[in-house]
């Protein structure tokens, strides 16, 4: 199984959209800024999290993106699957003809290590990634880059 870009994007911006919906909804934008991920392709992306019922969208000035459930119940895997990933690493999804009589010699193998990945991942919570100490410092570190930028455009405009 490899987890595709799409489903890593997913996963960061809902874990920065967790982070920082705190009060008020989040712009695509500023996710896109902060973890340097296409508007565009976000914006895809929020559009099958929000069928999924994974984010909930105001519209409008102030508008953005909220998560639509409490942290600790939405789990990784149902991020990854509701951007149409799978975690299935045989050959064949799944369908047993990865051979040409039928399932390879290794079919079992590579569905078992599916299994165990969908397992783990749904045993992850956006709220477990939330509470580890290394998630926090990022966080920290990329507000604090934001927050550079954000003056260094302000001292900009009132210089100009």
């Amino acid at each position: 199984m490899k987890l595709t870009t799409k489903g890593r994007y997913a996963v960061t911006a809902m874990l920065d959209l967790a982070l920082h919906a705190h009060t008020d909804p989040v712009s695509l934008a500023e996710i896109s800024t902060r973890q340097e991920i296409s508007l565009s392709y976000l914006e895809q992306l929020f559009a099958k999290l929000r069928r999924k019922d994974l984010v909930a969208s105001t519209r409008g000035p102030g508008g953005g993106y909220r998560v639509a459930r409490a942290l600790s119940d939405v789990a990784i895997s149902e991020i990854i699957e509701a951007v149409n990933e799978s975690f299935d690493a045989t050959q064949c999804q799944g369908k047993e003809n990865c051979h040409s009589q039928g399932r390879c010699l290794t079919h079992d193998l590579w569905d078992a290590l599916s299994a165990q990945i969908e397992e783990f991942l749904s045993g992850v919570s956006l709220q477990d990634l939330i509470d580890r100490q290394n998630v926090q410092t990022v966080t920290v570190r990329q507000d604090t880059i934001m927050m550079r930028r954000g003056s260094e455009g302000f001292a900009e405009a009132s210089n100009g």
